[in-house]
């Protein structure tokens, strides 16, 4: 597998609409969800082909590692965990206050073992009529659930700037918010960042700026801690879902690509049947952030 020059894309697998997006460091490999045909994939950076797992569990929106090598996935009822070594999987999380959970999107690690999560409505999306309003929370290492913000239209890409105490979180349709982190880990003085209604995922480089995707947009968004606009970083026809940085020295970057009216196709309850959905390698000019795995002790 060559080394990519910036501006340059290999292509490394496909499928009809793929979404969440991890980079495995133990492994050296790429697990994907594609929230059409159902379940998690993964991939080596040159396309090969590891394995595949609840392939029958469509919406999975988010993927994340766990520090035993088990892969966190969010969608429908919750958060899974899957570790593909031992076969052994089951539920992270089903509930909420005492609540069966309708839909998880993101995750990001909270710098304690724990994540951060936004919580979706997938039963809206299902059958394509507006969604009700959504939370953010963080899930402590020992599986406390602590709301932090609610009321929130459509909470999507998350990210936790840890050096500069903010935290970002894609409104989907509407615009990117950042907060304010306090000691505790709780928000505050919520606020935009960019107007833009079509944000999806994000993720962080080193120098703490924003990378922004969207289901609309043939473009990454990149936007410093202050909010300057920086330039785009173009990308292969169409649409991006997520971006994550991987690799040695974490200057590779993955991007999830759907159609570009793909995202509009769902939102309306709409069908997608091709297979013209691809997970991309580019490189960037400066590394990336490393997304730490979780912590939580698991069956």
């Amino acid at each position: 597998m060559g080394e990519l020059a910036v501006g340059e894309y290999a292509k490394v697998a496909a499928g009809i609409y793929l979404e969440g997006l991890c980079y495995d460091f133990t492994r050296d490999v790429i697990w994907y969800s594609d929230v059409i045909t159902g379940g998690i994939h993964g991939v080596k950076p040159d396309g090969t082909k590891v394995g595949s797992f609840n392939e029958d569990r469509m919406w999975t929106g988010g993927v994340m590692m766990n520090a035993d090598g088990s892969v966190l996935s969010t969608g429908e009822h919750g958060i899974m965990w899957n570790n593909p070594d031992s076969g052994k999987s089951g539920w992270l999380l089903d509930e909420l206050e005492g609540q069966p959970i309708n839909g998880i999107n993101e995750m990001w690690p909270d710098g304690t073992g724990g994540i951060f999560f936004g919580t979706n409505d997938i039963e809206k999306i299902i059958v394509g009529e507006d969604t009700r309003p959504t939370e953010l929370y963080r899930l402590t290492a020992d599986r406390q659930a602590i709301k932090l913000v609610d009321g929130l239209r459509f909470t999507n890409g998350i990210a936790h700037d840890r050096k500069h105490k903010r935290f970002y979180c894609n409104s989907t349709f509407d615009t990117t918010l950042v907060f304010d982190v306090a000691d505790d880990l709780t928000l505050s003085n919520q606020r935009r960042l960019i107007e833009k209604d079509d944000c999806d995922g994000m993720t962080l480089d080193s120098a703490g700026n924003v990378w922004i995707t969207g289901f609309r947009s043939s473009i990454l968004e990149r936007v410093g801690p202050d909010g300057t606009m920086l330039d785009r970083v173009e990308t292969p026809e169409g649409s991006i879902t997520q971006v994550r940085f991987g690799g040695k020295d974490l200057r590779d970057y993955y991007i999830t690509v759907v159609p570009a009216d793909g995202g509009d196709t769902l939102k309306e309850g709409g069908e997608l049947t091709t297979n013209n959905s691809f997970l991309y390698r580019g490189r960037s000019e400066i590394p990336g952030v490393g997304i730490a795995a979780a912590k939580f002790k698991l069956g």
